[in-house]
């Protein structure tokens, strides 16, 4: 009897129903505001797009849909003009991303190091990255001026004659890449300096013991240090480069990418199907390859970093 009464003394109330619901249910009315936004901007405009690209929808009536099922995609993959944007899309982010990110090595490898100024330096490499594309690029379009640019006049003092940056194809994307550098490089290089600076100290004091040099430290304990740090960029600069837009519609001012297309990419292609000739469906579907593009091009990317992973952690 005593050992009853004693249980029945200590036993804690019940909770009441509505709380406990409330507490099981409240972690998800935290989340739902995200949830509900990227529903409302993410995913109903991708699934809409993807409706859109199976019609024939012309920009004078937009509510006027005619079913193609995949007749924009077989119309596209027929058009050369695509594949010349898709081949522009590809040269430009491999003439951008390659020399971006090695230069942002560099510079995040030297403000790395104890200099003077590295606070305003490091400010500095932000300027290019808060600056406006459209500033940049129409001050990019007068230094790349045939007759009067600023590269052709230094140029000409070495003895080369003047070069038409915006009508060659080499050249005109050479000087679309060369804004998307200037742009873009100081923001990798302070997120390299970021990954640089949680490398452990141990480990370069280690290899400074071991006899190695300034570069061997670089080359086996910095990189494999940035790894993780190198992927992301490369895929960010990735995505970045199959949507450039901006640069190559201000460089000249021209939906179609020169008088021959030979800079447009595919936003700009996507842009001059859409805006120029009114069709919108046609220009969903090049916004739904471009996204299959993209996940093909990370999945490629995240393949590649893991078998290496994986090799690395089999020796």
């Amino acid at each position: 009897m005593t050992l009853t009464a004693s249980a029945k003394a200590v036993s804690v109330p019940r909770q009441p129903v509505l709380r406990r619901a409330w507490r099981a249910v409240s972690p998800y009315t935290y989340v739902a505001p995200f949830f509900t936004l990227f529903a409302a901007f993410g995913l109903f405009p991708l699934v809409y797009t993807a409706y859109v690209s199976l019609h024939r929808v012309e920009l004078q009536d937009p509510g006027a849909m005619e079913w193609r099922g995949l007749g924009n995609y077989t119309a596209l993959f027929g058009d050369e003009f695509f594949w010349t944007a898709l081949r522009n899309t590809f040269t430009i982010g491999v003439l951008s991303t390659v020399p971006q990110l090695v230069m942002a090595l560099a510079l995040a490898h030297l403000l790395n190091h104890r200099l003077r100024g590295r606070t305003f330096l490091r400010t500095a490499m932000l300027l290019p990255y808060a600056t406006s594309v459209a500033a940049a690029t129409l001050v990019f379009a007068q230094l790349f001026g045939r007759d009067f640019g600023l590269f052709n006049y230094v140029l000409g003092l070495v003895g080369v004659g003047p070069i038409d940056w915006q009508s060659g194809t080499l050249t005109s994307q050479i000087a679309v890449s060369t804004i998307v550098v200037w742009r873009w490089t100081g923001y990798n290089a302070l997120i390299y300096l970021a990954g640089m600076q949680s490398i452990p100290s141990e480990l370069y004091e280690a290899a400074e013991m071991d006899g190695a040099s300034r570069w061997r430290q670089f080359f086996h304990v910095t990189l494999p240090g940035l790894r993780p740090t190198i992927l992301f960029t490369v895929v960010v600069s990735t995505i970045g480069a199959t949507q450039l837009f901006g640069e190559p519609l201000l460089f000249e001012g021209s939906m179609s990418g020169g008088i021959s297309h030979q800079y447009q990419t595919l936003g700009l292609y996507m842009y001059e199907q859409g805006w120029g000739f009114f069709h919108l469906g046609r220009a969903a579907a090049i916004a739904w390859v471009m996204f299959l593009l993209i996940l093909v091009l990370v999945g490629v990317n995240a393949l590649i970093a893991r078998r290496r992973s994986r090799k690395e952690a089999g020796r």
